[in-house]
């Protein structure tokens, strides 16, 4: 037990310094009696004083500071034997989506926005401490760089391999993206989750918003500046040129804050231009899901040193008793029962405001607060309710108030609520039904412009959606054709690669047989120097391998790409636009 002791919390032995100096103070005051001895002789000082009462007062003081002392010893935590404890982890599951493509190259922000990007994604795993991450990188088409782990490590050790270079496919896409991710959350049987999007600019609107949903809020991080950069071409082995368009013009990558703000907004997500310190990762990680992050138990435990200190508490127990019979512990013992932590401290603050605030009010203020759903169950008028709840996300629940309310107000609401919704034609007619009362209303009028671009864009995304479908239906033949064909090749790839490993079966077996006709003598004396050969051959050729993940993953990525272009579930990602 010697050999293991130590304390845990060594610190609190610095509140022995005031248990000292209240001892030295204590008896530098009973000291006051020994002065009448100098001036009263022993036998008339034994009839003045009481001895008795002098005997008690030096034991009290004796067991106040023993006791201060055994309580300072006991809060140290002493330990000297460990336990192995279950783990428990917080159930935050995050998935990253990088955007590789070639705008990334722009190094309006220093040295370059793929470079800042995969800095501040190295800052979030850092920062993680509990939950499982995933990491996605895109370009036209998207892929999984990590699945979802634990595990940071890994992925920053990837991480600094990735590059826009090495995408099997230029342009921007994160349609593709978001389905991985979404693939990846059902595949983990995970039914909440924060996604986070990387990139400098977002060229349909739809391709994100299509995929919002309340449980999985994609905030996006902007990487860039305003007034943006050329995109340099050196890593595409073009030294000194930059991208250019088709009529010669140098293509300058800007970020669209405003754009970008927009999706975040309507993914349920936030939406913060990447900057120095950690203030960018604490509010795009934000959100809030529809229930509190859970605790689950992982397969790994762990051996924790056991707190001893409780034995000071039940050391203290008799002493307590005797306190009770002046009352001297029962006020300390009242401290207990005032009510301690973030749930007890919020019980006790509802309590006080119900007896001086009414309902409404206490509602108002929660909304102000940042608490809406604790103001939805406070407020008794519907039209505040609907407020409520819409800002804590209900937005159907919150349209059943909004429908009763006919005024221009009323109108605006409900377009908010139906925009938020999807439902953007609907959305529409409330804002001309708000602005029939008030037809130069500024914010009614910039909500109806945006939905409308948002229709417009949907409808052009379901018309090229259509207008692939038709293509891929004309080329499934050619496919068919193709893929034929390449199979065929492998065939016959693999006819002759089995042909070559008969021969060399053959050839080995035809080597055996000559060396069994050796003397045994000769082989054992040969075993030693053919080991030592075999060691130093592994060894140069284990040199000779490349440590290179970058290699991997890109080979990995072109693999996946070949492998949905043959099984024919490849769509035009590219598009017109490569960067």
């Amino acid at each position: 037990m010697l050999e293991y002791f130590h304390l845990i919390r060594p610190w609190w032995l610095l509140a022995l310094l005031p248990v000292v100096a209240i001892a030295i103070l204590w008896s530098r005051r009973n000291s006051g009696q020994s002065k009448w001895t100098s001036a009263i002789s022993e036998d008339l000082l034994k009839v003045l004083l009481e001895d008795s009462t002098a005997r008690a007062k030096r034991w009290f003081s004796a067991l106040v500071v023993g006791t201060l002392i055994l309580v300072t010893v006991g809060l140290s935590g002493p330990a000297w034997q460990k336990l192995p404890q279950e783990v428990e982890q917080k159930q935050d599951t995050l998935i990253i989506l990088l955007d590789l493509s070639l705008s990334m190259f722009a190094n309006d922000v220093k040295p370059s926005r793929v470079e800042r990007a995969r800095q501040k994604i190295a800052d979030i795993l850092r920062a993680r401490k509990e939950g499982v991450t995933a990491l996605v990188a895109y370009a036209g088409d998207g892929h999984a760089v990590v699945p979802l782990t634990d595990d940071t490590k890994t992925i920053e050790n990837l991480l600094f391999s990735l590059s826009p270079e090495m995408m099997p496919v230029f342009g921007s896409n994160p349609n593709h993206a978001l389905e991985i991710a979404y693939e990846l959350f059902e595949n983990a049987g995970i039914l909440q989750g924060r996604i986070l999007l990387i990139t400098d600019g977002i060229d349909d609107i739809s391709s994100v918003t299509k995929h919002r949903n309340s449980a999985f809020p994609i905030s996006i991080l902007g990487i860039g500046t305003i007034q943006g950069a050329p995109i340099p071409l050196d890593r595409l082995r073009q030294p000194g040129r930059f991208l250019q368009t088709q009529e010669g013009n140098r293509v300058v990558a800007l970020l669209d804050e405003e754009r970008l703000q927009q999706v975040a907004d309507i993914s349920y997500g936030h939406y913060q231009t990447v900057n120095l310190g950690n203030q960018d990762i604490n509010y795009v990680l934000s959100t809030k899901l529809p229930s509190e992050d859970k605790s689950i138990e992982v397969e790994r435990k762990f051996d924790t040193w056991i707190d001893q200190g409780y034995w000071a508490a039940i050391i203290l127990v008799p002493l307590l008793l005797a306190g009770f019979r002046k009352g001297v512990f029962v006020s300390l013992g009242l401290c207990l029962v005032i009510p301690t932590g973030s749930i007890q401290a919020s019980a006790l603050t509802d309590f006080w405001e119900s007896m001086w605030l009414r309902d409404d009010q206490i509602a108002l203020k929660a909304l102000r607060q940042g608490e809406p759903e604790k103001a939805a169950s406070l407020f008794t008028d519907e039209q505040w309710e609907s407020v409520a709840n819409y800002r804590s996300g209900e937005y159907e629940t919150s349209l059943k108030g909004f429908r009763k309310n006919k005024t221009s107000d009323g109108f605006y609401n409900q377009g908010n609520a139906l925009a938020r919704i999807g439902q953007y034609e609907d959305s529409i007619a409330s804002y001309q039904q708000a602005l029939i009362s008030k037809p130069n209303d500024p914010d009614t009028l910039f909500n109806k412009a945006l939905v409308e671009k948002l229709l417009e864009e949907k409808q052009q995304s379901n018309d090229q959606d259509g207008q692939n479908q038709q293509d891929e239906q004309s080329d499934s033949s050619n496919d068919s054709q193709n893929s034929s064909a390449d199979e065929q090749q492998e065939q016959n790839e693999e006819e002759n690669q089995s042909g070559d490993e008969n021969k060399s079966q053959e050839e080995q077996r035809q080597e055996d047989k000559s060396s069994e006709q050796g003397t045994e003598p000769q082989q054992e004396e040969d075993d030693e120097s053919t080991r030592d050969e075999k060691k130093q051959a592994l060894a140069q050729w284990l040199r000779r391998v490349p440590d290179d993940p970058g290699g991997l993953i890109r080979r990995k990525f072109q693999h996946e790409t070949k492998q949905r272009l043959r099984r024919g579930e490849y769509e035009n990602r590219q598009g017109d636009k490569v960067w």
